[in-house]
């Protein structure tokens, strides 16, 4: 099984997760985001290559001792990680078991994705965009109810504390009073770990 990815990002301190991590940038997206700066991820031109996860894990093994002694591990970006979790969940169960293993996802996926990398995860960052179909369909170009249902499917699972969900401010898009009706959302579906920040706008 061989998965397509267009960048590798080594020796990330506490950005992705405690410790040393490395990104994984996975090839592909379901959204097409306004202020996207990965839109290199959206078609099949330009650089990307494939791997299968025996040859990932060669490659990321020159890192071994840094995730070992710090915590640290490896990041799943993108694009959507999720796209590709028959890939994910290969790569978890040859992994050296010492590696952390991080998500980074908009979690506009079919459940079944999700299902199937969730027991691998030691915490998910979650970008929502924001909670409000309107705002979310705009600034995305798609629905967010898939979103949501995930969401609620982790709620469900009891596994809030394994999430931090950004909340960003998008210039044309949101305000303050949309982040905060966001968040009150997630609060009543049990997350409280939040990562507030302001979208920087590369045009």
């Amino acid at each position: 099984m061989k998965a397509p990815f267009f960048a590798i990002s080594r020796h990330r301190l506490h950005v992705d997760g405690p410790g040393v991590t490395t990104l994984v940038c996975f090839h592909g997206c379901p959204l097409r985001c306004k202020y996207c700066i990965n839109k290199q991820c959206w078609t099949n031109e330009g650089k990307c290559r494939r791997a299968d996860e025996e040859g990932l894990i060669s490659e990321l093994m020159i890192d071994d001792l840094y995730f070992k002694a710090t915590g640290g591990g490896i990041c799943f970006g993108g694009g959507e990680p999720l796209l590709y979790s028959a890939f994910i969940d290969a790569f978890c169960r040859h992994r050296p078991q010492e590696w952390n293993i991080f998500l980074e996802t908009s979690l506009n996926i079919p459940l079944h994705h999700l299902e199937q990398v969730a027991p691998w995860v030691h915490r998910f960052y979650i970008d929502i965009k924001d909670m409000n179909a309107d705002i979310y369909r705009r600034y995305t170009g798609y629905d967010n109810q898939q979103v949501i249902d995930n969401l609620r499917w982790l709620s469900h699972q009891g596994m809030q504390h394994l999430v931090t969900i950004r909340l960003p401010l998008i210039k044309d898009f949101n305000n303050d009073l949309c982040r905060t009706a966001s968040q009150q959302r997630l609060e009543e579906m049990g997350f409280h770990q939040f990562d507030k920040f302001d979208y920087i706008i590369q045009r």
